[in-house]
């Protein structure tokens, strides 16, 4: 689905995304944190839909032969670093973000079972771009595609009518 055929509220979201990505590649807070605050208050739902599945996208697009936990580390430690010096990071929000992107619910620990926690929709907001422009300097396609892959597929999951 291209961006410019998205309906009003899926196009301030995409536009939000792009200005926080983008402002996170400049390293420039003002700008970052202006955007994150017009991300916040979308439809927290669709925020962490659109977001992960960019995640998502941008991890089997940087990782073709298959994703390890070194490069999880790799790709959060890439967002940390890149981020550190102008923004405040959070890399228990930046492991839930990778974590729900790949529908990982529940990590094995030797006392059980336990769940990632729960993210916050300003969490999300402050911290998922940081990861997005950290993958999008290894990767092949720019982040428009991947939003237009991840709305495409939003949309196809929600039209797609069950049995």
């Amino acid at each position: 689905m291209r961006l410019g055929e998205l309906p009003p509220a899926a196009r301030q979201l995409a536009d939000a995304v792009v200005d926080a990505v983008e402002a996170a590649r400049g390293d420039d807070a003002p700008a970052y944190d202006e955007a994150v605050a017009r991300l916040a208050v979308q439809e927290p739902e669709r925020v962490g839909l659109v977001l992960g599945a960019v995640v998502r996208q941008l991890l089997e697009d940087v990782y073709p032969d298959g994703l390890a936990a070194d490069e999880v580390l790799d790709a959060l430690d890439d967002a940390v670093r890149g981020a550190a010096a102008w923004a405040a990071v959070d890399t228990e929000v930046l492991v839930s973000v990778v974590a729900g992107a790949l529908g990982i619910h529940e990590v094995d620990t030797p006392e059980g079972p336990e769940r990632p926690r729960s993210v916050r929709p300003v969490e999300l907001a402050g911290q998922a771009p940081l990861l997005v422009a950290a993958l999008l300097r290894r990767s092949r396609r720019p982040l428009r595609s991947h939003l237009e892959l991840a709305f495409g597929e939003i949309w196809r999951a929600e039209t797609v009518e069950l049995p």
